[in-house]
């Protein structure tokens, strides 16, 4: 199979435009010459010398005019304009996969074909990025030569050993495209170490390390850094962040060693973006539809908090205080969450934590030095080291990466099952946390199946039988199928095991020359990968496939190892982020076909989180902002008639314009009121913008994202209304409820136990340890990163083994304040201790919960209010001297309540409120405020409305009035319920000390009031 190649891409042109751009008014220079004489003649040689004789490229337009194409360029494409011309340095932003290494490639030519530029070098970060472009400019070699009717050029890696190649670009009159590593030539120190090393006969028998600073016979007597240099290259820098090391690091030096034209640096995630000329971030490109969608299926475990579970997340030394950041299952009021604690040496983690499970487990060293960090763990019986993103006392981690692979495996199937027919082959990637987990060695050197290879065979001849894949499965044996549609790509070591040597893999960081052949192989494969003829389909990598290497019909990336850093997240999905390709290798698009699924173990809320977070970090987009020239390159006409750019100076009016109205702040951030007013549509722009506000309303929809729930600055103090406070009707209403009560309780013991008993023997089973898939789309817009849960599936038990049983009644009594030989009583004869084995953590809080339930219950059964005295009362005044606030979204304005404005807390009560203004009976009335509270067993009761009705001008009513949206006890929490029926009793024991007396009553709408 061959990729096809798309000539045609609007943005591709855009960005290949840019660059050439930069040049506009630059002579055409068609000299043919070469920059190297004879070297067996000396004379020459020292003329060479001496004279600088030979330049391959050659810049005659001054700084100030290449400034002004920049702001052209700058301006066309509303990017912020450069202050200066301050170095030779220009940036293209692309996104991962959208064909950086295509576009730079057609700009060489490009830039060949106007003004007859020859020498170009291409510096990379990594042997895997230098292999992909090299494979890259094979590929697309032939298509190139069909654009520049066929343009003759000489491309290769650059070699120390085989240096005549550097002589060749030197003096050859074509196009010349020199491939090469920083790593070859950012030792510059070498290039004065050979000078000193050559005067001296001694020092000259010891070679400095790198060539590339020293004469060479093979570059006819020249140091090949001289012979580039001669050339004033054009130096392609792919990931410069990478390359440079830094504003002052070797890579940087290096580059400026070889005396460049210029600069261009052409990036994904640049750090430093000297004078931008194009920008395709990761917005413009998942907007554009030129990636994949990305989808996350999340698998959460349930009901596994068992074990001690530590895991660490970073360590730190500040100011001599040595601490850890580490996550824990820790006893909250509602149950066992996980939270990030941070802690020192000693701490005890039983204390730290509230809960028995950590009892004797202590934080022992933690080790902070770069590249060596962990922290001990001592438990009863030993100690671990965890590293940065292990676990201790987790769930099986094969239980769940099972599931994972599993999950993957159905991904893949379901894909395929869909797009095969549309000659698209699918292929799936995991990156897993070590190689003998995939294939190890026995005592004899031979290769043996690890874990991750058994369960990916056992699962996927399992999913093969399911009737909905039946279809990919006709005439294949999967016994066989399973063991060919896998294989690992890792470096390779010679090692020898048992009685032979073998060539065996290993784990690498990626980054080093033992994973040469890694990326040799995987980029031979990469098209073979893409044909229905190749029967591999699952990919298995440890840390080979970075940066580089990327295949466009990867669906899948199932993340078996931890992602500790937001870098590994958004790297990760990198890997597939290519629009996928079918058998004739032409690029398919639209979201309904190239969708990625990223399999993760964290929540699809987390993952979009992280996500933005590195995004944010890596590419300087600033999620909700606003620029002052944002709007520069928004089209309008001329004085001539013409379409033209609006402008900087323009664009920076528009923006004070915005901030003067308050809708962005200082800093640009999109405030709520410009949400609002795009949601509204009553955003308006001074007159002479008038005919621009489509488009500026395009920009900033973008930028705001969602409308906020609420606003600070719509925070309002909400004022008594003296008239009703004052008047005789309200006093009379306040008279009836003001007085305060205390409660005294009486309960039997023993009807207690039974309740509890009951209660526990008809509660719901106990499920062992889950875990549940929820899959969420991720949008990536100019507001941020969006997830959308869009489905769930039905929850996956896990077996775990090896529990160690806490002490039930110890933990029982703690959150019961039972005694424990209640507590036995109420175990025993529930029967359903085999629960608590099943899954003990569960059984404590259902057991606890089921016994405080039963126990508030039987409180509020027995409870008895009693008026405290005449004196102790809550006083009217009390409405003045409390301050009230609420939100504008959550007040009504009314005239019959002792405020001016009634705040709700649901739409029931809003109606309530309305209903009360508009009937006629009703006098007066208050929706009584936080202060006005009601003792009771379970906490203090807050009523939600007193009213004071008139009956056809006689009969004088007045309510305590509980509001809510079903009045059924089984619909509200038991414990909100319990308080009801609390202020039920309380308000009983008022009206015997007052004729008529306020009544209590529930009710959902004011006729219920009456009835």
């Amino acid at each position: 199979m061959k990729l096809h190649f798309e000539p045609n891409l609007d943005y591709q042109l855009q960005a290949i435009e840019s660059v050439c751009d930069l040049f506009r008014g630059q002579e055409i220079c068609r000299t043919e010459f070469t920059v190297t004489q004879d070297g067996a003649d000396t004379q020459a040689r020292l003329a060479f010398a001496e004279n600088d004789l030979g330049i391959g490229n050659r810049l005659t337009l001054l700084d100030d005019e290449l400034l002004a194409n920049l702001h052209a360029i700058q301006l066309r494409h509303g990017l912020a304009p450069s202050a200066s011309l301050d170095s030779g340095d220009f940036t293209v932003e692309m996104e991962t996969g959208t064909g950086k290494t295509y576009v730079y490639l057609r700009t060489v030519f490009e830039l060949n074909k106007r003004y007859g530029f020859t020498k170009f070098v291409i510096v990379v970060p990594s042997v895997a990025i230098k292999e992909g472009v090299y494979h890259t400019i094979e590929t697309a070699a032939e298509h190139l030569k069909a654009l520049y009717a066929g343009a003759p050029f000489d491309f290769f890696l650059y070699d120390s050993a085989k240096l005549g190649q550097v002589r060749n670009f030197a003096s050859s009159p074509q196009i010349q495209i020199m491939v090469m590593t920083v790593g070859a030539i950012n030792k510059f120190g070498d290039e004065q170490a050979a000078q000193t090393e050559e005067a001296d006969e001694a020092a000259r028998r010891e070679k400095s390390k790198n060539v590339m600073y020293r004469p060479s016979e093979k570059t006819g007597g020249e140091k090949p850094i001289d012979l580039i240099r001669a050339t004033r290259p054009i130096l392609i820098v792919d990931e410069p962040q990478s390359v440079e090391g830094g504003l002052d690091g070797k890579g940087k030096k290096a580059m400026e060693r070889m005396n460049p034209l210029c600069n261009l640096r052409y990036s994904a995630t640049p750090k430093e973006a000297h004078h931008m000329v194009f920008k395709l971030d990761a917005v413009d490109a998942y907007e554009r539809k030129l990636v994949k969608q990305i989808e996350v299926a999340a698998a959460s475990v349930e009901g596994g908090h068992n074990k001690p579970y530590v895991r660490l997340l970073s360590v730190s030394n500040k100011k001599g205080i040595i601490t850890a950041k580490v996550e824990l299952d820790t006893q909250a009021a509602t149950g066992v969450a996980r939270k990030e604690i941070t802690v020192q040496d000693g701490d005890n983690l039983e204390m730290t934590t509230g809960r028995a499970v950590y009892h004797d487990c202590r934080v022992g060293e933690i080790r902070v030095a770069k590249g060596d960090e962990f922290l001990e763990l001592r438990y009863p019986g030993g100690e671990q080291y965890l590293r940065l993103g292990q676990a201790y006392g987790d769930v099986e981690p094969l239980a769940v990466q099972r599931q994972m692979i599993h999950r993957t495996i159905k991904e893949h199937l379901d894909k395929e099952t869909r797009l095969a027919p549309q000659g698209i082959k699918v292929l799936s990637l995991f990156f897993i946390d070590a190689v003998e987990k995939y294939r190890h060695y026995d005592a004899d050197g031979n290769p043996v199946k690890g874990d991750y290879a058994r369960i990916f065979e056992e699962e996927y001849r399992r999913l093969a039988k399911h009737p909905d894949y039946q279809v990919l499965f006709k005439e294949v044996d999967v016994t066989t199928a399973a063991e060919g549609v896998h294989n690992g790509y890792f470096s390779i070591d010679k090692k020898k095991v048992g009685t032979k040597t073998v060539e065996v893999f290993k784990d690498t960081k990626g980054t080093t020359a033992a994973d040469d052949d890694t990326y040799s192989l995987i980029m031979r494969d990469k098209e073979k990968l893409l044909s229905f003829d190749t029967p591999l389909k699952f990919i298995f990598s440890h840390s080979a496939l970075r940066e580089g290497w990327d295949n466009p019909n990867v669906f899948q990336i199932c993340a078996l190892r931890e992602m500790s850093s937001e870098q590994q997240r958004r790297q990760t999905i990198g890997r597939g982020l290519r629009l996928c390709v079918n058998q004739q290798g032409e690029r398919l698009r639209g979201f309904e076909v190239n969708t990625l699924t990223v399999i993760a173990t964290e929540s699809y809320e987390q993952f979009a989180e992280s996500l933005q977070k590195e995004i944010e970090q890596e590419t300087g987009i600033r999620f909700g902002i606003v620029e002052t020239h944002q709007f520069a390159g928004i089209n309008v006409t001329g004085a001539d008639g013409h379409p033209a750019p609006l402008g900087f100076e323009q664009s920076k009016v528009l923006w004070e314009h915005l901030k003067t109205l308050g809708l962005v702040n200082a800093q640009g951030k999109v405030q709520d009121a410009l949400r609002t007013a795009l949601k509204n549509g009553t955003l308006t722009l001074p007159e002479a913008f008038a005919a621009q506000l489509p488009q500026v309303k395009e920009i900033l929809r973008k930028l705001a994202g969602r409308l906020e729930i609420k606003n600070a600055d719509e925070r309002k103090q909400v004022k008594s209304r003296q008239a009703v406070l004052q008047g005789a009707d309200f006093k009379a209403l306040w008279d009836r409820i003001k007085h305060k009560t205390t409660y005294r309780v009486q309960f039997d013991n023993d009807a207690l136990l039974a309740a509890c008993i009951k209660s526990l023997k008809d509660a719901p089973p106990i499920a062992k340890t889950r875990l549940q898939w929820r899959k969420a789309d991720l949008a990536i817009g100019r507001a941020g990163v969006e997830a959308t849960e869009t489905a769930t599936s039905a929850p996956v038990t896990l077996d775990e083994g090896d529990i160690e049983l806490p002490d039930l009644l110890t933990d029982l009594q703690d959150k019961t304040s039972l005694t424990r030989r209640s507590l036995h009583r109420i175990l025993v004869e529930s029967g359903r201790l085999g629960d608590f084995k099943r899954n003990p953590q569960q059984f404590i809080e259902l057991a606890a919960e089921i016994i405080n339930r039963a126990k508030r219950l039987a409180l509020v059964d027995g409870i008895k209010y009693q008026r405290i005295g005449l004196s102790e009362f809550y006083s009217q005044e009390l409405f003045e001297e409390k301050e009230l606030t609420g939100y504008l979204k959550s007040m009504i304005p009314v005239e019959k309540s002792v405020h001016e404005q009634v705040i709700y807390q649901s739409d029931t009560e809003r109606q309530f409120a309305e209903e009360l203004e508009k009937n006629t009976d009703i006098k007066v009335y208050a929706k009584l405020p936080a202060w006005f509270q009601i003792p009771t067993p379970l906490g203090f009761y807050n009523p939600d409305w007193a009213i004071l009705a008139e009956i056809n001008g006689e009969e004088r009513l007045y309510f305590v009035v509980e509001t809510k949206s079903s009045l059924f006890t089984d619909d509200l929490r038991d414990k909100e319920s319990a308080k009801i029926k609390c202020g039920e009793a309380h308000f009983a024991e008022l009206a015997t000390h007052n004729s008529p007396a306020a009544q209590f009553k529930k009710a959902s709408k004011l006729s219920e009031v009456f009835s």
